[in-house]
Formats: structure tokens, C-alpha cells, sequence
């Protein structure tokens, strides 16, 4: 019976019962709770498992089997999600499917059709149990997307599983036929007991929160912070187990000192290794990371591999839990729209980096160094000008993953800023309660509120009012200034709690183009309002000759040039060429370091080592 059908059913119910005027209201009202009941539980009785097999992996297909049993209605829709939890744009994953096809149990074909982009209709012609199959291409090498090929299978679920709305909220069975000398299955899902091959998930929302690897990925295992954690590492590389197993660790119980529990008895990490892998994507229980294969002996890049362990990790409390209203329960076939990533995702990018450092992973002056990378990226940035971060977190579905030449002229990064934001609140807090509270006390607190107490996101306000009651303030400015506004953050002021400045490293006068330029010279970049902006270069222009001398390279050419002279630029614009004179003016990026205040009052020093756990 579909939705309107039961809602039409359900009312005529109402009106024959009321017009029994002999019975008693108290028996009516019981009558019709219980044939509301009868018929919801008929509704919600649906289930769906699956079977996945690859008999062809190097043509990067893998096969889906989707059964359907206990249908009650005469029209079945079935549905793939558009887009993956965690990265928030449109991803069209039904662009991959081919030859979907129903038919009853038995095996009699079922007429079906595709009704949206993404969902078909199958006339059940009264047949209660279905079989769906369809055929996926998995050839994308990301985090958040399948890849199939002769050496293992990742499934990202979102863009395989189909679903049906009746059976969203029921357990759902995945079992796996692996191809030939595939021997492991790497999954946050539950094993089931009979069956190695076969997992269970308690509904969709979790099924789509459990991607799979399958293969002969090496894995290992380790407890941390009293949890069984599993690693998947796919691909090879030069890593040495013992010291991932002892680093993860850190990371792991640093992470949850925070919040005071981990939610999970074992989570998985799935770790591609490519030449030069690198992102991550968040799920309840299990994340899923790229690296460069060769790069865990290089001190930088494997700081920056637990960096991205600890950014990960900590999404199992902040946005998998802890999260905006808006990200749960999940609309998987639209936009669902937050102006808060700057919290979910910024306040994770400003932990990532602060817990390595309070893990001794790093050490403090390279912390330091890595925070006032972030600081100078984002004084240099056009678009912090332009864009507050609540609209960057709205827009992330048609921006932030579809940049072009402009986008760093007229937006900011809800990671960059988000976490610049979350170093200043924090040092407030530290401030204002004279180290009693920091922002992992918010966090804490928000953590058991909202998510333990109540199971609910939370709102702009609540977020706001929580940030508020910890430190004792009213925040309704810096909400206006750096939230909502584009006002330029007071660095010195909040680094001046705890006994730190910004050092300025003054260039000497030398001009600029004002653009990013391939080893061409093509223009692949213009800074708004510095030379080639005024002056009327593009993005996609060869530069050619400066004075009508052919140049190599653009900085040589920019040599010995003062600020204020005008230049003759010949370009070659669509094959066309063409003289643009520029005046040069001043390079104004800012180039910043961040150093300890020559004296600094024990207060400052008390917080500073009260912020970095020294």
C-alpha cells in the first residue's frame, strides 16, 4: 500500500468507526490506535539485502543483487542517493548504473521504470518478495567514491546500495561474493555470525556510514582508549606497523580525553596508499584515508598522516554525533543545508593539528609553524573579504568542491577559517576563566547534551549560547564581525592571552604581477585588486614578451622593476595577440611568523601551557 493509498485508508477507518454512534468513544479510540498500528507494522515489515559480486574486476564493474521482501503495495520505488555524508555536493551516483532490471523471486520479469534521476518504479504485480539487480562502474579513485579493479574493490555505499522507504529504518544484510583470491573484508559493518562474508547494518543511515574494502589489503589490529581498532592498508608503502600502531594510539586517547568516552567497541580505519594519495572521509565507526605510499619515512609527510588520522578521528564525536541540526536524519536525495560546517568541520581542522602536538607527535615550534601557515594563508586570502564563513558553510554544496580561477578572490574555506576561529574562542575562554575552561570543555558539554541527552543536533543559537556560557561572555560581535561578517580577525589580541605575537617579515619593495603562472607562462590565476586585475590580464593569457623581450620566466622578467612602472605585456590571448600595459604595484601579501612576546606575564605563560597540554 503506498503513502497516499494508507492515508486514504487510514481516514475512511476514522469515519466508519465515529459513525458507530452505539459504541462508547473509549472503544472507537482504541479500535483505531490498534488498525493504525496493524497497518503501520504491515508497512514497516519491508526488508532488504544484498549481495555484491565482481566476476569482472578489471572492467571495474561490481554487480548488485538488491531482494526486497514483504512488499505490500502494487508499486515499489526504489532510490539511490545523490550525495555522500561528508562531502557535501551533488555527486549524481546514478550516472554509474546500468541495466537495472527487476522480477519476482521466482524469477518473472517485472516491468520498471525510471521515474527521477536517480529512482525507479517496479510493478510488483502482487508478488511480495523482489529481486533487483544492476550493475555499478567504479572506476573513481577518491574517498568518497567506488574503484573497482583487478587488485580490490572499495565500496563507498552511498553510490551501490539502492533503498526503499519503507525498509529505511530496518536492519539490512550485505553479503559479499569476493572475487577469486580476494581473502579479506575490511568493514565498520557487524560480521555476521554464520556467514564471514555476510554483514548486517540497523538501517540505511548506517549502511551508508560504512564503506568496504575488499581485497588482500594488510591489516592489523590494536586497542586503544579501550576500543579494538583495525587497519586496512591497501596499496603497499613503506609504513612500519609498530610505529603506526604506537602513534595511532596517541592520537586515539588524546582524542578521547576530550569528550570523556568513545562511543564505539571497534572502529576501522581503510588506508589507500597511492603515489601520491591524500583526504579523508568521517564515518561512525571506521574513516577511510589516502596517503602517499612512500612517504611514511618522510618526517613531514608522516606528521601530516596523523594529522589527518587525528582530523578524521576526531569527526566521530564532532559531526557524526555532535552536529548541526541540519546533518541528521539525512536527506540523501537533496542539499541539506547548514550555515555551521565552519563547527563541524573547522573545529576538526583546528583539533587535528593541536592534538599531534599534545600527543608529542609534534613538537611546539613546528605546531606553531603549522598554525601560522594557516594565519598567513588566510591574511592573503581575497575572498575573506568578501565571504563570511556561516555563508561559505552554506554554499559548500555549489562551491566549495566546484572552485575555479575566482574562488580564492571571493570565498574562504570553512576548514581554514572555521579552525582560525575555533584557535581564537578557544584562547578566549582561556582568557575569560582564567584557564578553568577551554573550548574542549564546550565541546565536552555539547557532546552529552545534545547527543548522549537528547539525540538531536544542535542550532546556531544553542552552539552560540553553549560558546557563551563557558566563557562568561556575551559573543553577539565576534558572531556579527567573524561569523557572519568579514571583518579581519585581531590575531595579536587573542594570541596576546597566552604570550604569543605576530612577527611580520617585511619583504623588500618589490612589485608583482599580482597572478599565479604555469612553468608556460599561462595565466592560471589573478589576485583581485593587484596589478594584472587592474590592468586587464585573464586567466588563460600566455605571456609572451615584457618591453618586447621574450621571457623565460616571469619573476626573472620582474627583476630590477620598480613599483609604480608601467610595462608592456604581450600576450597571447585564444591565439590572438595582444600588448596590455600594466602598472606594477606593491606585492602586499603579508608574510607573518608566529613567536613568544619577548615578556610575557606569568599569567600568559600559565594558559599558554594550560592551551598545549605542555
Amino acid at each position: 500500500m503506498t503513502t497516499k493509498a494508507y492515508r486514504k485508508f487510514n481516514f475512511e477507518i476514522h469515519n466508519c468507526l465515529f459513525s458507530l454512534m452505539h459504541l462508547k468513544s473509549v472503544y472507537i479510540f482504541f479500535i483505531v490506535i490498534f488498525m493504525t498500528n496493524t497497518i503501520s507494522k504491515a508497512q514497516n515489515n519491508q526488508s532488504v539485502s544484498y549481495t555484491l559480486s565482481f566476476p569482472q574486476p578489471h572492467t571495474h564493474y561490481v554487480e548488485v543483487e538488491m531482494r526486497i521482501d514483504h512488499v505490500n503495495s502494487n508499486e515499489l520505488e526504489v532510490i539511490l542517493p545523490v550525495w555522500a555524508p561528508g562531502s557535501y555536493l551533488i555527486r549524481e551516483f546514478s550516472k554509474n548504473i546500468e541495466g537495472f532490471k527487476a522480477a519476482s523471486a521466482s524469477g518473472k520479469p517485472l516491468n520498471c521504470n525510471k521515474i527521477r534521476k536517480n529512482a525507479w518504479k517496479i510493478e510488483t504485480n502482487g508478488e511480495k518478495n523482489i529481486v533487483a539487480r544492476y550493475k555499478i562502474y567504479a572506476f573513481e579513485i577518491s574517498v568518497r567514491t567506488s574503484f573497482v579493479d583487478e587488485n580490490h574493490a572499495f565500496i563507498s555505499p552511498t553510490g551501490v546500495f539502492m533503498y526503499t522507504q519503507e525498509a529505511f529504518n530496518n536492519p539490512v544484510n550485505v553479503s559479499i561474493k569476493p572475487y577469486e583470491n580476494w581473502s579479506k573484508i575490511s568493514t565498520g559493518l557487524a560480521q555476521s555470525s554464520s556467514d564471514k562474508n555476510t554483514f548486517t547494518a540497523q538501517n540505511f543511515d548506517w549502511l551508508y556510514d560504512s564503506p568496504i574494502e575488499i581485497g588482500n589489503q594488510d591489516v592489523f589490529e590494536f586497542t586503544a582508549a579501550g576500543v579494538l581498532h583495525e587497519v586496512a592498508m591497501v596499496g603497499g608503502g613503506n609504513y612500519d606497523i609498530n610505529s603506526l600502531k604506537t602513534d595511532m594510539t596517541k592520537v586515539i586517547e588524546e582524542s578521547t580525553s576530550i569528550f570523556g568516552e568513545n562511543p564505539n567497541k571497534k572502529y576501522v580505519f581503510i588506508v589507500h596508499n597511492y603515489k601520491n594519495g591524500g583526504g579523508g572521509l568521517e564515518h561512525l565507526n571506521s574513516t577511510v584515508l589516502g596517503a602517499k605510499r612512500m612517504g611514511y619515512n618522510d618526517p613531514v609527510i608522516y606528521a601530516n598522516f596523523l594529522g589527518l588520522v587525528a582530523h578524521e578521528y576526531f569527526h566521530l564525536w564532532n559531526v557524526k554525533r555532535l552536529r548541526p541540526a541540519a546533518l541528521g536524519p539525512f536527506d540523501y536525495e537533496k542539499e541539506n543545508y547548514t550555515t555551521d560546517l565552519w563547527i563541524a568541520e573547522g573545529f576538526t581542522a583546528y583539533y587535528d593539528n593541536l592534538l599531534i602536538k599534545r600527543a608529542h607527535l609534534i613538537n611546539e615550534d613546528r605546531y606553531l609553524q603549522l598554525l601560522g601557515e594557516d594565519i598567513q594563508s588566510q591574511m592573503n586570502l581575497g575572498g575573506d573579504k568578501i565571504q563570511p564563513v556561516a555563508e561559505a558553510s552554506f554554499d559548500a554544496w555549489i562551491k566549495y568542491y566546484r572552485q575555479n580561477e575566482n574562488s580564492s578572490n571571493s570565498q574562504v574555506s570553512y576548514y581554514t577559517k572555521g579552525s582560525l576561529l575555533a584557535l581564537i574562542l578557544n584562547l578566549e575562554i582561556l582568557h575569560q576563566t582564567k584557564g578553568k575552561k577551554s573550548l574542549d570543555d564546550v565541546l565536552k558539554t555539547a557532546y552529552f547534551e545534545f547527543y548522549k541527552e537528547k539525540n538531536i543536533g544542535f542550532t546556531s543559537e544553542e552552539f552560540k549560547g553553549l560558546l557563551e556560557k563557558t566563557a562568561g561572555i556575551n559573543l553577539d560581535t565576534f558572531y556579527q564581525d567573524y561569523v557572519y561578517g568579514t571583518t579581519p580577525i585581531d590575531f595579536d589580541k587573542y594570541l596576546g592571552y597566552v604570550g604569543l605575537t605576530l612577527k611580520y617579515i617585511v619583504p623588500m619593495e618589490n612589485p608583482s604581477l599580482g597572478i599565479v603562472a604555469n612553468k608556460s607562462n599561462i595565466i592560471t590565476k589573478v589576485v583581485r585588486d593587484g596589478s594584472a586585475w587592474n590592468s586587464g590580464l585573464n586567466v588563460n593569457d600566455e605571456i609572451l614578451a615584457i618591453n618586447q623581450q621574450r621571457i623565460e620566466d616571469i619573476p626573472t622578467a620582474l627583476e630590477n622593476r620598480k613599483i609604480g612602472e608601467k610595462i608592456d605585456v604581450l600576450i597571447s590571448r585564444d591565439g590572438i595577440l595582444k600588448t596590455i600595459t600594466v602598472t606594477l604595484q606593491k606585492d602586499n601579501n603579508n608574510k607573518i611568523q608566529i613567536v613568544k612576546k619577548d615578556r610575557a606575564d606569568k599569567d600568559a605563560i600559565k594558559l599558554y601551557n594550560k592551551w598545549l597540554k605542555n
